[in-house]
């Protein structure tokens, strides 16, 4: 029966993968199919056909190659898993009507073609969901480092004086990280006043506030001094609220009037020049 099966899907490639994509067209998710074109989609399908047919007859170690291959594949096209394991059912449904059509299996054959295909797709399944999983694991935690170095730059503005841009939300890891970047800037760029920006944090409550003043103290600790800019009338309401202590800690309200302070500290000042 394997021999069968395998010879059905050998002489009927081109009706299998093109009776697949429609299918998946209908019933997959759209998120598969809005970031890469038909001309995509198609080819990628048929990778999947081929990696498919590929276990009738390549070895174990050869056909985990392909499914690796594939599988960092489509994690950077943004298929889903759920892709792939409905690609599979799809796949072995389309084999059983096709062979039942062509009067290849019968209702006395169709137990021992039930119990034979089973036997070929669930290790796919296991072989392919690990190889997906393995790879996205790996993707997001490039992703994550590569995050983690764009989330908190120490920017040198002018000479002696640099920027620390924070976006978003602040827990203990990115703390650490924002800890990291900024001294090792303030070494690097010999800067004398660092401006530390929470314009972009969306939310500042005690954890925040006592990180942000950790980073404040350790820049003082290696020679630099520290202003805390873009204090919104809401955040400074909520400190006030919190009973955080700040009185330490140069604050200003933009970025604007914390690099004027930082020009004055150093002394420097910008001067409006008339022709």
């Amino acid at each position: 029966m394997r021999k069968k099966i395998f010879q059905y899907v050998q002489s009927h490639s081109d009706e299998i993968l093109n009776e697949w994509i429609e299918l998946m067209r209908a019933e997959a998710d759209e998120r598969a199919f809005q970031a890469m074109s038909d001309h995509m989609f198609t080819k990628t399908s048929s990778d999947f056909i081929e990696l498919v047919k590929s276990n009738f007859s390549d070895s174990e170690e050869k056909f985990q190659e392909r499914a690796v291959d594939f599988s960092e594949n489509i994690v950077r096209l943004g298929w889903p898993l759920t892709m792939i394991t409905e690609g599979l059912r799809v796949f072995s449904q389309i084999v059983e009507q096709g062979m039942q059509k062509s009067n290849v299996i019968d209702q006395v054959s169709y137990i021992d073609f039930t119990a034979e295909i089973n036997n070929w797709m669930f290790p796919m399944y296991k072989t392919i969901t690990e190889a997906y999983t393995t790879s996205w694991e790996r993707t997001v935690s490039l992703q994550r480092i590569a995050l983690q170095e764009l989330s908190a730059p120490l920017i040198p503005v002018f000479d002696k004086i640099s920027v620390m841009p924070l976006v978003g939300t602040i827990d203990t890891e990115r703390a650490k990280q924002i800890m990291e970047n900024l001294l090792e800037g303030v070494v690097s760029h010999r800067a004398e006043v660092v401006l530390i920006d929470i314009t972009g944090v969306p939310v500042v409550d005690t954890m925040v506030a006592h990180h942000i003043i950790q980073a404040a103290e350790a820049v003082r600790l290696v020679g630099a001094k520290c202003t805390i800019v873009g204090i919104r009338p809401e955040i400074a309401q909520t400190i006030v609220n919190l009973g955080i202590n700040l009185e330490e800690v140069t604050t200003t309200s933009t970025l604007k009037k914390g690099v004027e302070q930082a020009l004055a500290m150093t002394s420097r000042q910008i001067v409006e020049v008339h022709e």
